[in-house]
C-alpha cells in the first residue's frame, strides 16, 4: 500500500486534487473532516477550545463558529499554536486508525492523507511522499477573495499565516502545479495517480533526496 500526503496553501485547490485523485481511485484520509467532527459540541475538543477561546467563538446553537475562530487565530501565531495543540492529538489519531482500516481493506490501495497543515504540523518527517498542491501567491490571494469574500489584506494574511509556498517546495516530494485550467489539473491528477500506483518505481526506494522537489506535474 502506498500512503502519500497531500497538502496546499490555502485557496491552492488542494481539496479539488484531492477529489480529482479520488475520483481516480485513490483511497481518501481527509484531516480537515476529522478535525471538523472532533471539534463539535460537547467532545473533549470543543470543551478545551471553548475554555481557551471564550463563549464568543460559539454559534447560536453552541457549535464553533469557524469563521470567528479563524479571524483570531489568522492574525496571533499563539493563539493558532495552541488550537493546534488542543486538536491534532486528535485528528492525528483517527487518520492513523483510518489508515490501518484500508490497508486491512484494500492492502495493494493508494491512500492519500489530504493534511492542510502538513508542514506546520511537522508530519513531513513522517509520510513519504509529501505531494504539494502549488499556485503563485497572487493567483492564491485572487482566488481566496474570491471565494471567502474577503479584502486583499485579509487574503494575505491568512495566505501568510501559513508556512510560504516557496518553503514548502524545497520539502516537498512531488509539486502539482494548480495555476492552469480545472481540465488541466483533471489530467495531471490522473497522470500522478498512475505514477503513485508504481509502488516499484524507484522513486519509492529512495525516499532521501538532495534535490527537492523530485517529480513535477
Amino acid at each position: 500500500m502506498i500512503t502519500a500526503g497531500l497538502t496546499g496553501g490555502i485557496a491552492s485547490g488542494k481539496s479539488t486534487v484531492s477529489a480529482c485523485l479520488q475520483k481516480a481511485g485513490a483511497i481518501i484520509i481527509d484531516a480537515d473532516g476529522i478535525a471538523r467532527d472532533a471539534v463539535r459540541k460537547g467532545l473533549p475538543a470543543w470543551e478545551n477550545i471553548r475554555e481557551e477561546f471564550g463563549p464568543e467563538i460559539l454559534l447560536p446553537d453552541g457549535e464553533i463558529n469557524r469563521d470567528a475562530l479563524g479571524n483570531i487565530i489568522f492574525r496571533d501565531r499563539e493563539k493558532r499554536e495552541r488550537l493546534n495543540a488542543i486538536v491534532h492529538p486528535h485528528v492525528f489519531a483517527e487518520m492513523e486508525k483510518q489508515r490501518h482500516r484500508a490497508e486491512k481493506k484494500q492492502p495493494d490501495a493508494v491512500v492519500i492523507q489530504d493534511i492542510p497543515l502538513l508542514f506546520e504540523s511537522g508530519m513531513q518527517k513522517e509520510i513519504f511522499p509529501v505531494i504539494l498542491v502549488w499556485i503563485p501567491e497572487d493567483l492564491q490571494q485572487k482566488r481566496l477573495m474570491k471565494r471567502n469574500l474577503l479584502s486583499a489584506e485579509a487574503a494575505l494574511a491568512r495566505i501568510r499565516s501559513q508556512i510560504p509556498a516557496e518553503e514548502k517546495k524545497k520539502q516537498a516530494d512531488i509539486l502539482l502545479d494548480n495555476s492552469g485550467s480545472p481540465e488541466e489539473t483533471e489530467k495531471k491528477c490522473l497522470a500522478l495517480f498512475r505514477f503513485l500506483q508504481n509502488a516499484d518505481h524507484c522513486f519509492f526506494r529512495t525516499k532521501h533526496r538532495r534535490a527537492k522537489p523530485s517529480l513535477c506535474f
